[in-house]
């Protein structure tokens, strides 16, 4: 579609809102920059949340029980089901939005933003809703069993009925991402953590509320996080315009022709973290446990990658909208090159810290083992992984989600079955998680090449689809 034709409501529809910055910042200036501005300032607030998660799950293995710590293992993976929803629906928003301030359309961006906000609200509350009801088989897919089948139920019982709050931060903190303020963005999720490193403490030992405590503290932090993107979003940068039904349902295709393909793509994700878990669950609580660490540990280590993948699509997006696919190649460059730069320093010093890291989590005997392994070999995966992430930061922003949707959902299958059976089967669990490397390796490759054939392809062709 190109820049002038819209089927939707005419421009005149919306008042504007005067801009604070009339001119799209990513068509201009070094693409490196930008990808290192939005990527720094993405990352503090990110890995800021990650600490408190790995924290509070640190205060869990406190308690001196394991089953506890298993537990958190299995809601997170649960979890992991509707966050996959809402990071799709955030990607929708801010591309469609970003979309339309590259080509200078501001009320167009409006109305879609207010819009994006009512889908990603009414989607999240039917998930979340029918994960509520269901929390108990989701459970039982993960290989939840006994008492720690029980903990993480009443767990999840707390936690989900605020998951449309994250969603809708999530969403917020994307329209600021999308104006160009990463700075405002950082504050969303950094605020969010703040409230919880404080909250967690306080009610897991001070009210004595145990495990249910950081359950608690999640929900108090998701309504601060929303708070926050709402003030940035809406009073900031005025970027929401008013919803109205007939433009809601109008638009309800723009939004779900990237967010379907993506929320198929993200879901390959904790589907095939399903599967492992299921496998790594046979060899014991033990296990489990030390895969609540490492999930634990990965997103702190490797946090500046989720918001290096986060970043790209507000710069893709705009210089999309402005056809300049020259700046989308360039940029292509620069995050690949930092990405793998990135994951080789990362993966030195967890090699190095592996022993301090099993000692302050207090981990023993098969836990012990396979967190070090983590540490020491298991960050391997993450080369490829940033790859992947990043090639399908491309494609959901370039008008080809069903790429992203093709790998995603190769690496879960066919990269994840066969290599962690045969592996787990072959020599336990780091075997297993050998297995997953392989598996992202084959996949995250194959992504990155066929991007690279993507974005020159665009390039030649020289034409915008917005």
């Amino acid at each position: 579609m190109s820049n002038a034709d819209d089927p939707s409501l005419s421009e005149t529809e919306v008042a504007p809102v005067v801009a604070r910055k009339p001119m799209p910042v990513f068509t201009q200036g070094s693409t490196l920059r930008h990808v290192l501005a939005m990527t720094a300032s993405g990352s503090v607030g990110l890995v800021a949340i990650f600490i408190v998660d790995l924290l509070s799950l640190l205060y869990v293995s406190r308690l001196g029980d394991h089953v506890l710590t298993a537990s958190v293992g299995f809601a997170s993976q649960v979890m992991f089901f509707a966050m996959s929803v809402n990071i799709a629906m955030a990607i929708a928003i801010s591309a469609t939005v970003s979309r339309a301030l590259g080509a200078q359309r501001r009320p167009r961006a409006q109305r879609l933003a207010a819009s994006g906000l009512v889908h990603t609200a009414s989607i999240s509350i039917l998930v979340s809703a029918l994960m509520f009801i269901f929390r108990g088989q989701l459970l039982d897919l993960v290989g939840a069993r006994g008492a720690a089948h029980e903990i993480a139920s009443r767990y999840l019982a707390i936690t989900l009925p605020s998951t449309f709050l994250m969603a809708l931060g999530m969403a917020l903190q994307g329209l600021v991402r999308a104006v160009g303020d990463p700075r405002r963005a950082m504050y969303v999720t950094l605020t969010g953590a703040l409230v919880t490193s404080v909250l967690d403490p306080l009610l897991i030992f001070g009210f004595g509320f145990g495990i249910y405590g950081a359950a608690i503290a999640t929900v108090v932090s998701r309504v601060v996080f929303t708070l926050v993107g709402s003030w940035g979003a809406i009073h900031v940068h005025g970027i929401v315009g008013r919803p109205e039904r007939r433009t809601v349902v109008r638009d309800l295709a723009s939004t779900m022709a990237i967010a379907a393909p993506a929320i198929l793509t993200n879901l390959a994700t904790p589907v095939g973290n399903t599967y492992a878990m299921r496998v790594f669950a046979s060899f014991g609580d033990d296990t489990v446990a030390a895969f609540a660490i490492i999930d634990r540990i990965a997103p702190v280590a490797f946090g500046v990658l989720f918001a290096l993948t986060g970043s790209i699509g507000p710069i893709i997006g705009q210089n999309y909208g402005a056809g300049r696919f020259d700046r989308i190649r360039r940029a292509m460059f620069d995050c690949f090159a930092v990405s793998g730069a990135y994951v080789l320093v990362v993966w030195v010093l967890l090699w190095l810290a592996g022993p301090l890291i099993v000692s302050i989590f207090g981990a023993e005997g098969a836990t012990r083992e396979l967190v070090l392994f983590f540490c020491a070999v298991g960050s391997a995966a993450w080369l490829a992984l940033a790859g992947l992430f990043v090639a399908n930061a491309a494609f959901n922003n370039l008008g080809f989600p069903i790429l992203a949707t093709v790998f995603n959902w190769g690496r879960a299958t066919l990269g994840t079955i066969p290599f962690v059976t045969w592996g787990a089967h072959r020599w336990g669990p780091e075997g297993g998680y050998a297995g997953v490397i392989a598996g992202a390796a084959v996949f995250g490759t194959a992504a990155v090449l066929t991007c690279f054939y993507v974005t020159a392809k665009l390039a030649k062709r020289g034409a915008s689809k917005v």
